[in-house]
């Protein structure tokens, strides 16, 4: 058995996510074996790493290239005052306080940004990629390889009080380019630097994100969200849109071309 099972009394640490029948102990095992790779180290990508840390999934690869400050700290998890008064790169904050969290895991941060050339590295040996990003066309390579590669993965945003996330299974379900055909212009691309966020948000999507890894991992894909969602915490408002077919003319998943890939 996966060290991140057997470490701290074995299941014993899981007993009481075992006991759901969804993932049992045959689950947690899975979990245990899982490989995950999380773009971004972010309020999104902190959020997932310590969840999935807390799950039990025995590998997450972490790739950015920033270092943690003071702003970040309202909304991303794993950092703290002493992080940011350091400039710490987040990737090394956050593998540290992960490994406190479960050091049965395996965690390996990479700092450097994802591109074209680094993404077969840091993805061509994991089951589920996380999108923890903050930028359509990172999403958008993401996507390419992922769809090319056959590979499940879960994009998400949050900007002021509004969340949005959406499951790819490539050949199953659509893809990111099946309902944005591509990125928006980079002055209609709102970010938290300029649109401001609120952290629970943040914390609200990773949240579904890290629960959609989860049934990847333990096999239970017809259990992945169908849609494009979109919910305001501040509002209330909730948006579903059909996302559990691939739209016939996607030049991604349809077409075969990936343009995100090529030089």
């Amino acid at each position: 058995m996966n060290s991140a099972v057997d470490k701290s009394a074995g299941l014993v640490r899981y007993l009481r996510q075992t006991v759901f029948p969804a993932v049992g102990v045959e689950g947690q095992r899975l979990l245990a074996a899982g490989r995950v790779l999380i773009v971004g180290a972010g309020g999104l990508g902190t959020w997932i790493a310590e969840l999935l840390a807390r799950a039990g999934v025995g590998f997450m690869r972490i790739v950015d290239d920033d270092r943690v400050d003071l702003t970040n700290i309202h909304r991303q998890a794993l950092y703290d005052e002493t992080d940011a008064a350091a400039a710490t790169p987040k990737v090394q904050a956050a593998a540290e306080r992960l490994l406190k969290i479960n050091s049965g895991a395996k965690i390996e941060p990479v700092n450097a940004r994802l591109d074209r050339h680094l993404i077969d590295t840091v993805a061509g040996d994991v089951h589920v990629i996380l999108d923890g990003t903050d930028n359509f066309s990172t999403r958008f390579l993401i996507n390419d390889y992922a769809v090319k590669s056959s590979l499940p993965w879960v994009f998400a945003g949050a900007v002021g009080a509004e969340s949005q996330t959406m499951t790819i299974i490539p050949g199953r379900t659509a893809c990111l380019r099946c309902v944005l055909e591509g990125p928006p212009p980079v002055c209609a691309d709102p970010n938290c630097r300029s649109a401001g966020v609120l952290g629970p948000a943040v914390a609200a999507v990773a949240a579904f994100q890290a629960a959609e890894a989860i049934k990847i991992l333990t096999h239970h894909v017809d259990a992945v969200n169908p849609y494009l969602l979109k919910f305001d915490m501040w509002t209330n408002s909730l948006q579903r849109i059909d996302a559990s077919s691939p739209r016939q003319n996607c030049v991604c998943c349809g077409q075969h071309e990936y343009e995100f890939l090529e030089p």
